[in-house]
């Protein structure tokens, strides 16, 4: 009775199957242990990669205008001694400021 060896994926490199093909049991089995660590340490890596990439996108505040980016920040101006808040936010050099309204309501 004869054993056909199995049929290595088409998109294995030639190389990697070569020395895969040469190797005894012993390093075939450390081989498969090690691609197995090897790829959840790869999915992980990718899976914290894309949590990062997702927490860098920040909600929308609700008073946010349309016209304000996300990346605003709220200052506090005080002009003839009132207070005001203003988005405020980075254009390449340039910091853009957009009224908010007053510190007290009331004003």
């Amino acid at each position: 009775m004869s054993y056909e060896p199995p049929t290595p994926p088409a998109n294995l490199p030639t190389e990697i199957v070569n020395t895969l093909n040469e190797a005894t049991p012993e390093h075939l089995r450390d081989v498969a242990s090690y691609a197995e660590a090897l790829t959840e340490h790869k999915e992980r890596e990718a899976r914290l990669e894309e949590e990062a990439d997702d927490a860098d996108v920040e909600e929308r505040p609700d008073d946010l205008p349309d016209d304000v980016p996300a990346k605003a920040t709220i200052t506090i101006k005080e002009i003839n001694d009132n207070r005001y808040y203003y988005w405020q936010w980075r254009e390449g050099d340039k910091v853009t400021s957009k009224y908010k309204g007053p510190v007290n309501p009331d004003e």
